[in-house]
């Protein structure tokens, strides 16, 4: 399901020889990529290699924007290969998602890419859309709409909102942006850490050595598995583990960690 997708690695749909490649990696789930990597000249091309028949992840397909020359072409394609998702690129108005949703009979779930002001500020409304399970952030983009740094204390709000949408919402928690820098397994695990700290539950993926920082970051470390466990292990109503106070609150917060271990050992 994508809803619990945490690593979904971007192949660029006009590399089919890729397509395997990417199934064998890591990455929970493949997004194949008919926009931003793949050039003009070869988007036709690109979206004849649509399948998902390569692997038994979930298949992803990030179509061009609504508004583009290729967006028609790109929904028609859609209709054929019955991804188990969609992602929206540029995700802006609700009526456009909704249109999107039908077109694909109503069975296609949609991951909305926030990158742009309007994104934001719709993002309650487009993730209480019908046929939305998912938000993902598209930081790089976002940062060139409203000239901004690139920096995590200038997008902390941004990101924070999409948690909040998300929640608000009740679908699943959205994925962060991408760590451009792909000689850095430092900073991609620091990116990964600062998105579940802020309450993603995931990140786009641009290359497989990304992956490995990806997935340590997301899963819970041996010290807060053996804190859920002492603070599930203290009984009901208020009590006092590691000389502080736990309460229900704080074991509905072990109980999650846990159930998040759980995931990332199956």
């Amino acid at each position: 399901m994508v809803t619990a997708v945490r690593t979904p690695l971007f192949v660029p749909a006009n590399r089919p020889e890729r397509f395997p490649k990417a199934a064998a990696t890591e990455a929970d789930a493949i997004i194949l990529d008919l926009e931003d990597a793949v050039p003009a000249s070869e988007k036709e091309a690109a979206r004849t290699n649509l399948t998902t028949g390569f692997t038994e992840k979930p298949v992803i397909a990030r179509i061009n924007a609504v508004g583009t020359s290729w967006h028609p072409e790109d929904v028609m394609a859609l209709r054929k290969l019955a991804p188990d998702a969609v992602m929206l690129p540029k995700a802006e108005a609700p009526g456009e998602i909704a249109t999107l949703h039908t077109a694909l009979g109503g069975s296609v779930p949609v991951i909305a890419l926030i990158e742009s002001a309007r994104g934001l500020a719709n993002a309650r409304s487009i993730a209480s859309t019908d046929g939305v399970v998912r938000l993902a952030f598209g930081s790089i983009d976002y940062c060139a709409d409203l000239g901004c740094a690139h920096l995590k204390d200038v997008l902390l709000p941004v990101r924070s909102e999409l948690v909040l949408a998300s929640r608000l919402a009740g679908i699943a928690a959205p994925i962060d942006g991408v760590t451009a820098q792909l000689d850095n397994p430092a900073q991609t695990f620091e990116d990964a850490c600062h998105a579940r700290d802020l309450g993603m539950a995931g990140k786009l993926c641009i290359h497989p050595r990304q992956l490995a920082e990806i997935k340590r970051a997301f899963a819970p470390s041996l010290d807060e598995i053996e804190w859920a466990r002492r603070v599930l292990a203290s009984g009901d109503g208020a009590a006092n583990v590691d000389g502080a106070m736990v309460d229900e609150p704080v074991r509905i917060r072990a109980r999650t960690i846990l159930a998040s271990a759980q995931e990332a050992d199956a």
